[in-house]
């Protein structure tokens, strides 16, 4: 019988022995990920109405609606800060709108802890439409029918996208739970 080297990687466990989540990525990939998406408007996009989703609230729905635990509740709060300096949005809309929305997703959470995907869609879809209107509401905008009518697309075009955006998370959430060698 032949003795297999310990650090060998042709053994049955040697490729998994000693192998553990990088402390790194677990975190890093989600914050990261909403970070980088509410750096968004500093992409020139020209257009005569508001058309491009929020992604850094997309991304912050997608991570708490896959991954119920893993953000806290206060989330919102560091999240919506860093989301008034980039967005253009008078300052506090976004730590409001997004610890708004957090709470909002807890509370859905501990009434309907069996959802489905479907359930998720539509609580992100009500998510959305309640920060598009609260964000034109903490712009100074006169809400009437043309501005509701001038948020439809980009709340439809969000509505739409966010099916994705769980995509994109599920691959980030494997990429953020991959293990690694740990040393010693």
């Amino acid at each position: 019988m032949e003795q297999l080297n310990p650090k060998s990687r042709s053994d049955a466990y040697g490729s998994r022995i000693n192998r553990d989540h990088s402390p790194i990525l677990i975190h890093l990939v989600p914050w990261g990920t909403i970070l980088l998406g509410c750096l968004l408007p500093f992409l020139p996009i020209i257009s005569a109405i508001p058309l491009v989703p929020p992604l850094g609230l997309l991304f912050l729905l997608g991570w708490r609606l896959v991954r119920p635990g893993l953000l806290p509740v206060w989330a919102g709060f560091p999240i919506g800060l860093f989301d008034d300096l980039f967005s253009g949005q008078p300052f506090g809309s976004g730590i409001l709108l997004f610890s708004l929305i957090m709470l909002g997703i807890e509370f859905f959470d501990t009434r309907f802890p069996w959802r489905s995907f479907w359930q998720d869609w539509m609580a992100a879809a009500f998510a959305i439409i309640a920060y598009l209107v609260g964000a034109a509401l903490f712009s100074g905008a006169d809400i009437g029918l043309i501005a509701l009518a001038s948020i439809g697309p980009q709340a439809l075009l969000s509505i739409l996208a966010f099916p994705v955006i769980a995509r994109i998370i599920g691959g980030l959430d494997r990429l953020r739970l991959l293990r690694v060698r740990v040393l010693g």
